[in-house]
């Protein structure tokens, strides 16, 4: 099966940066469908941008990075171009992980063989898709490296969605959520977690039985939390919502790269299968209560409180930080944690101060164009 499914080595705790951005007229701050004339637009303009699977939505990607500040830099400049174009169009662009009153059945699948074909296979599921969410990707020199990283990161899947969580509001209604988003991921039929495995070889003889079945074609059709990219050598996490801020997407990978350094440096023998018992809920008490989620240890059976373990986590990380030059992003995160602080709780005392979402939409997109955003967002 190796041939299936060839794995290729990349610089180990490089990292590269997506991002699914929204994009909104200026008139009521609604998505609109405007996606394509944004990319003619910007056709002739360094980097990657490009279509998601709606008319409302673009996504940008960073180039391959070892550290923080180069990464955050890549991501100003495709901010800048990408507000520059949307600016001559009267659009603006913003992050967050739902738009808050849209409806989903106004969504135009974009004219792309792959979207079509996602389109005719999940029916309404390809237009509720219009969410917005930052993928990490984290180098491994090897594929028995990735499939180590892809268990022992799910541990801090929390993590990142508590950190991340920017989607409180769906059509016009407070969901009670901070990510509401990861639950229209979770309706795919091959969403949660991959299965267990401790070798590449595993995992390739995985890949092959399903697609022998006809069940995927490729590692595209696995919206898995976490997932392997073997064609850039990479795993991909996928649980955060887009911030509201390129300051915190790039915190998000700093920390995922200096937990893939420490994880990779300890080697901890995982609990195979029973690694996954209490994942569910953990990830489900994120979603629902952020920061202030409680997780379970099932060894134990204590509970610890999501920010007092994010906390504990980065001060850990002070020497990966130092290795990686990016202690100053991490303390950055953690004084959000301290705060309380997320793009969730941010857009809900936003809204219930002025009771208006197009001014909500309005604020978000003023926060995507700054440089410095506020610990937390």
């Amino acid at each position: 099966m190796a041939e299936l499914l060839e794995f290729t080595p990349s610089p180990q705790l490089s990292f590269g940066i997506e991002l699914e951005l929204q994009v909104v007229n200026t008139t009521d701050y609604n998505l609109t469908q405007g996606a394509s004339y944004l990319l003619r637009k910007l056709r002739k303009t360094p980097g990657d941008i490009k279509h998601e699977v709606t008319e409302s939505m673009i996504e940008i990607a960073t180039g391959v990075h070892t550290r923080h500040a180069a990464a955050l830099d890549e991501l100003r400049s495709l901010r800048d171009a990408l507000v520059a174009a949307a600016d001559q169009l009267n659009l603006v662009v913003c992050g967050g992980g739902t738009h808050p009153f849209q409806h989903w059945d106004d969504r135009r699948i974009v004219d792309n063989p792959r979207y079509k074909k996602v389109s005719e296979l999940y029916g309404y599921l390809a237009k509720q898709f219009t969410v917005f969410g930052q993928h990490v990707h984290v180098g491994c020199p090897s594929g028995d490296d990735a499939v180590y990283l892809l268990h022992a990161l799910a541990d801090y899947v929390p993590h990142f969605i508590a950190l991340s969580a920017s989607s409180p509001f769906q059509q016009g209604v407070d969901t009670r959520f901070a990510s509401s988003r990861l639950h229209v991921v979770s309706a795919f039929p091959l969403a949660g977690h991959a299965p267990w495995c401790t070798q590449w070889r595993e995992f390739e003889n995985y890949f092959g039985r399903m697609r022998q079945a006809g069940i995927v074609a490729s590692m595209k059709d696995f919206y898995w939390d976490i997932r392997p990219k073997p064609e850039f050598g990479t795993v991909e996490i996928r649980v955060c919502d887009t911030p509201l801020s390129l300051q915190m997407a790039a915190a998000l990978a700093a920390y995922a790269q200096a937990l893939a350094r420490r994880l990779l440096r300890e080697r901890h023998v995982l609990n195979g299968a029973d690694h996954y018992l209490a994942y569910a809920s953990n990830r489900f008490n994120a979603c629902r209560y952020g920061l202030d989620a409680e997780l379970i240890d099932v060894a134990s059976g204590n509970r610890r409180l999501l920010a007092d373990d994010v906390l504990k986590t980065i001060d850990s990380l002070a020497d990966d930080a130092a290795a990686l030059e990016s202690t100053a992003a991490l303390a950055w995160l953690a004084e959000g944690v301290h705060a309380r602080q997320n793009g969730a709780a941010w857009q809900r005392r936003e809204f219930a101060e002025h009771a208006d979402f197009p001014r909500l939409v309005r604020r978000q997109a003023g926060l995507w164009r700054q440089d410095d955003g506020a610990p937390g967002l």
